[in-house]
């Protein structure tokens, strides 16, 4: 008989009133290098950073270059950075309303006449892979409530040097798609699920929805995803209750828990007392999970990972806030309006839309790529700054 996940329920909504959090050394150990780019750039020391991205990053190019489709000059920043990782937005429509991802009053779309249609979307996916992508993700607002999704699904399975397709799902209607989505070629699944309480689900996503969520994580098991990974946005007074609930979640399913610090974006009334940082949550873990073991993660890993002894799934930590990760950033944003973004947290964006409209070839839109690719910053601007500077929705970009 399926075990499932749903049984986990608790109590109601409660708010934590402390906006204090303690920044600790973090468990386990880092590369050297990994370790001095960081330093770098918190000090301020750009000439020292900027030494320290290149010498770690092109040292690594011929570790890290593919050895059956390699990397293109397209793809390669002035850093040394080799961005192999694709996230495509099919859509910018969504069936929930998430808090941190949009305003209450909703965000205007874009007119669907200026949206990517699917043979925009293959096109620029081929030019990607042919110059050495080998990942692409495929987000939204909500991808699969997009009609063509098998079928984009099954065209970009089929691209020569993909190795990987995977899908940010809020889950609401994977269950059903799912096994035709895995048929047409998609081999990984991550899932967002912020409570494993369904009336502070129905708060944070202004929907119902919950129990759909927990069978689509259910069904992706069934159907043999491992890892199957679950993205959790940690809030203060909202769910950090609820971090050792989550990683209950993995002692017996092969799921990879996600904590997401909570990141600024347009519309989101992002506030530093809501972040609950790495560390926090962190120690937090430890204190109930004694044996919390921090795996060697690759140097393009989001996410700093860990297992449990007798735990079947993992806990990761995405830092983006606190101790972020551009050293080893490999990815790269194609929105749904077909504009082109280097850093999920830099307002540059340029137009692919456009110039495929116009009747451009191939290697005119090679250069406007691998221009906006030598222009991308070593890391972002900071939590702070970021909170300042005025980005898209989260929809609007893509998850």
């Amino acid at each position: 008989m399926r075990r499932y996940l749903s049984k986990l329920i608790h109590g109601p909504v409660g708010f934590n009133p402390s906006n204090s959090f303690p920044l600790n050394c973090e468990m386990g150990s880092y590369c050297a290098a990994r370790r001095t780019n960081r330093q770098a750039l918190f000090s301020g020391n750009n000439e020292y950073a900027t030494r320290a991205f290149a010498t770690t990053s092109c040292a690594s190019l011929s570790e890290d270059q593919p050895k059956d489709n390699p990397v293109s000059d397209m793809l390669v920043d002035s850093f040394g950075r080799l961005h192999t990782y694709l996230r495509i937005s099919l859509t910018e429509r969504c069936n929930l309303r998430c808090q941190y991802c949009m305003p209450a009053d909703g965000v205007e779309l874009t007119p669907s006449p200026q949206l990517l249609t699917k043979t925009e979307i293959l096109r620029c996916a081929n030019l990607f892979v042919s110059s050495g992508v080998n990942k692409i993700r495929l987000t939204g607002g909500e991808p699969t409530i997009r009609k063509d999704i098998e079928d984009i699904c099954l065209e970009l399975s089929n691209l020569k040097g993909l190795k990987t397709l995977s899908m940010t799902t809020n889950g609401i209607a994977l269950a059903r798609k799912l096994p035709k989505l895995k048929e047409c070629g998609l081999n990984s699944v991550n899932i967002s699920l912020d409570t494993l309480v369904p009336a502070k689900f129905e708060f944070m996503t202004r929907r119902k929805g919950h129990e759909k969520v927990m069978d689509a994580i259910n069904a992706s098991i069934d159907l043999g995803f491992n890892p199957v990974k679950v993205n959790c946005v940690v809030m203060r007074g909202f769910n950090d209750d609820e971090i050792c609930d989550f990683v209950e979640l993995t002692r017996e399913k092969p799921i990879d828990i996600r904590f997401i610090e909570f990141m600024p974006f347009d519309g989101n009334v992002w506030n530093v007392k809501k972040l609950v940082p790495y560390s926090e949550m962190l120690d937090k873990v430890m204190k109930r999970f004694t044996s919390l073991k921090r795996v060697q993660d690759h140097p393009t890993d989001t996410a700093k990972n860990f297992t449990i002894d007798g735990h079947e799934g993992r806990v990761s930590f995405i830092t983006s806030m606190t101790k972020h990760f551009c050293a080893g950033c490999n990815r790269l944003r194609l929105l749904a309006d077909g504009n082109f973004k280097v850093c999920l947290f830099g307002p540059s964006e340029i137009s692919l839309r456009d110039p495929l409209r116009r009747g451009a070839e191939d290697d005119e839109l090679k250069e406007i790529i691998g221009a906006a690719v030598k222009r991308k910053k070593a890391s972002h601007a900071g939590m702070f700054d970021i909170a300042k500077t005025a980005n898209r929705p989260m929809i609007h970009i893509g998850g």
